[in-house]
């Protein structure tokens, strides 16, 4: 049975989220450049892929895995690199894209959303983050564990979908403002994942 905290933590743990979820990070960031190179739907799509991999790390965390995780360097440098590596052949493919090649992406929905999923849960500082923001809203004394780490999660990643998902459409407007200039399009998705591979290999 899915167990809840009570309503004053669960009040403070919407409002936290929703904090965190509004301040620009690597998920917004994706979801815009998503959005700018193939439209508000695909910046929507990328969001939703994003969300799908944030609630695959908050299923580990409930089982456990994730600690595992931490607690063995070798697997989170291996996941980190991955991570890193994904993106900038994201970064490549965006910047060698031509102009046409953005305004067919339009179409491609399934792949900005498979883009959002893979990248999401190739970081391994998502699944740190997750481990130790969720506990602190949960109680043992209310029902397992797991179950709560479970509800608030979906309770996040709902949150995180919305807010990201307009973030996205907001990048796929613009995207639409100046849809002539697709190669420049191009190429600031292109700075974007690079920035954000960067980042995540530094990290």
């Amino acid at each position: 049975m899915i167990a809840l905290p009570d309503l004053a933590t669960l009040i403070a743990f919407l409002g936290a989220g929703i904090l965190l979820n509004l301040t620009p990070g690597a998920d917004v960031m994706f979801a815009i450049a998503s959005g700018a190179r193939g439209g508000a739907k695909a910046g929507v799509a990328a969001a939703a892929g994003v969300a799908s991999g944030s609630f695959v790390h908050i299923a580990l965390t409930a089982l456990g895995v994730a600690a595992a995780i931490r607690a063995m360097p070798g697997a989170f440098e291996v996941i980190r690199w991955a991570g890193a590596g994904y993106l900038l052949y994201l970064a490549v493919q965006s910047w060698r894209a031509l102009p046409q090649e953005a305004r067919a992406g339009r179409d491609g929905l399934a792949a900005a959303f498979r883009r959002g999923f893979v990248t999401n849960l190739l970081n391994p500082k998502v699944a740190l983050f997750i481990l130790a923001f969720l506990p602190q809203f949960a109680d043992p004394a209310r029902g397992p564990l797991w179950s709560q780490l479970l509800a608030l999660g979906l309770v996040f990643v709902l949150t995180g979908f919305c807010i990201t998902a307009a973030y996205g459409a907001a990048g796929g407007a613009l995207a639409g403002r100046i849809a002539r200039h697709g190669r420049a399009l191009n190429r600031i998705a292109a700075l974007v994942f690079g920035g954000l591979a960067v980042r995540l290999a530094s990290g």
